[in-house]
């Protein structure tokens, strides 16, 4: 036991070094452990506990204590929350006192007395300091003044750790969104200095975080095209501090053109700048955001060739079809049967061709809409569908020689039979469409216990490799010479691999330049 005059200077003693804990490290696991000891050694403790609250979910857990076993922390969490669920009832002193001696007990049959002090910093309500001890005295108010002192200096340091973890926090959560970002980013100064980059903008760029920071914007974005403004000159006119006719001011600069990669590829990219500022208003940083938009731009390449296609496609066979007709209508003409018939005929033709594009466009309208394909299944004979398809489409052709290659015992599947007969005919016309020079077109299948298999297979151009994964994309069409010059709406594949894809099965494509492709798609028995 210290003696009397002790006291005071091992107390000063204490705290001077507790303070120092607390301003030298931001550790709070080690400062508690040093409040926890203080104050067991100053009030002639045994055990001490420092239990912090949650507020997640309410609760009070044990974080630092001394004198106990690890064991014996779970059951003094209960406690304590029970304890601490007593206090906000408002119960009377003595019910409290004996609530702690209960705890002290279940600690060690030694231990009769607790004190204990709240951790309160502004206010709000930290945490709890609990000292045990060996022998039951009254608590002087030297003890609480000891007590309070160390709960105080406790509590400090609790709201400086817990301040300091959240922003460290913040800092990691903010790094790892600006590191992970699908999107490039780019922290400029008010100078348009580069002071960070993330690992998307390296991908999209070329340049690495080291080799980028500290050079000037303009260094790094070098436009091949730009189709506006570049945020340099947007600066020199006076964003982003110029305001707008409505006197607001620019939040945002965008700019989008294709970038000049640092090994020399380029990269369509669209980038929205957004300016921060200080307490005072004047520019610290701009934040710029990098977009890859390349897929974009091609699919509105893609889309505007599909209306310029699908234009032509129409006006070419209702043209046809008026002018047969009109032609057929003449009053001062007399046409003999032949001429009649092969009219009609070339206006039948036209209608059906008419008629397939409309539905291709319909099926696949309606696709988009309901984000899928309804069946409408029956027994469905392939073998019999190729071969009448077949039948009926080597009439087009006089190039082509066809093989229709299926077992005797091919079994039926269930399906829906307009939409199958829609995928054989597709794939069948463009065998013929791109095998302009003739050949062999074969049709034919194969079957297991489980699924089917339908392919067909020509002796075409056939497709580069580069674009095998992109010719069941919607509007798509194979960028070759034979593209310009054969009629499509690039729609055929892209209605084939959503039925096929609604049958539960898959489709795809083996092919090479030159040497033909083949079609085939796999879909369950049942």
């Amino acid at each position: 036991m210290l003696s009397l005059p002790d006291f005071p200077v091992r107390q000063r003693d204490f705290l001077l070094e507790i303070s120092r804990a607390i301003t030298a490290q931001l550790d709070l696991s080690e400062v508690l452990r040093r409040v926890l000891e203080a104050s067991v050694i100053m009030i002639a403790g045994r055990v001490g506990v420092v239990a912090l609250h949650d507020p997640k979910d309410g609760s009070f857990r044990v974080r630092a204590y001394k004198g106990i076993q690890r064991e014996q922390v779970a059951a003094l969490n209960e406690k304590l929350n029970a304890f601490i669920k007593t206090v906000s009832t408002g119960i009377e002193r003595r019910h409290l006192d004996q609530q702690l001696k209960d705890m002290a007990a279940s600690l060690n049959d030694d231990l009769v007395q607790a004190v204990a002090m709240p951790l309160v910093f502004a206010e709000n309500p930290l945490g709890l300091l609990i000292v045990f001890r060996s022998y039951e005295a009254s608590v002087t108010p030297n003890d609480m003044q000891i007590l309070q002192s160390f709960a105080d200096q406790a509590a400090i340091a609790v709201n400086n750790a817990q301040m300091f973890q959240r922003i460290k926090q913040d800092q990691q959560r903010q790094a790892a969104i600006l590191q992970h970002s699908a999107d490039g980013v780019i922290i400029l100064d008010a100078d348009l200095e580069i002071l960070q980059v993330n690992q998307a903008f390296e991908q999209m760029t070329g340049w690495s975080t080291e080799n980028a920071v500290g050079q000037s914007l303009e260094d790094v974005i070098v436009w091949k095209q730009l189709e506006s403004l570049d945020l340099q000159d947007a600066v020199a006119q006076g964003w982003p501090t110029r305001r707008d006719q409505t006197g607001a001011q620019s939040d945002t600069f965008y700019v989008e053109g294709d970038l000049l990669r640092q090994d020399g590829l380029t990269l369509s990219v669209g980038i929205t700048y957004a300016p921060l500022f200080s307490q005072e208003g004047k520019l610290t940083n701009i934040i710029g955001n990098l977009r890859d938009i390349t897929n974009f731009r091609r699919a509105q390449e893609m889309q505007n060739v599909f209306i310029s296609t699908v234009s032509h496609e129409l006006r070419t066979p209702v043209a046809l079809i008026k002018g047969y007709a009109s032609t057929l209508m003449r009053p001062d003409a007399q046409w003999n049967k032949e001429v009649i018939l092969n009219s009609l005929q070339v206006i039948e033709e036209e209608s059906d061709r008419l008629t397939s594009l409309i539905d291709d466009l319909l099926t696949a309208s309606r696709i988009q809409a309901e984000r899928g394909v309804q069946l409408q299944l029956s027994d469905v004979s392939l073998d019999h569908m190729a071969a009448n398809a077949v039948e009926r489409l080597q009439l087009q052709t006089d190039k082509h020689r066809f093989t229709v290659s299926f077992p005797s015992d091919f079994p039926s599947v269930q399906g829906d039979a307009k939409l199958l007969r829609q995928v054989i005919e597709n794939l069948i016309t463009n065998a013929i469409k791109y095998s302009p020079q003739g050949g062999t077109i074969t049709v034919g299948g194969r079957a297991t216990d489980e699924d089917v298999t339908f392919f067909v297979r020509d002796e075409g151009v056939g497709i580069p490799e580069r674009e095998l994964s992109r010719v069941f994309s919607r509007f798509y069409r194979v960028d070759n010479k034979w593209a310009a010059t054969t009629k499509g709406t690039g729609l055929g594949l892209y209605l084939a691999k959503a039925i096929i894809e609604a049958h539960g099965g898959t489709i795809n494509v083996k092919s090479q330049v030159n040497q033909g492709s083949t079609f085939f798609f796999t879909i369950p028995r049942d």
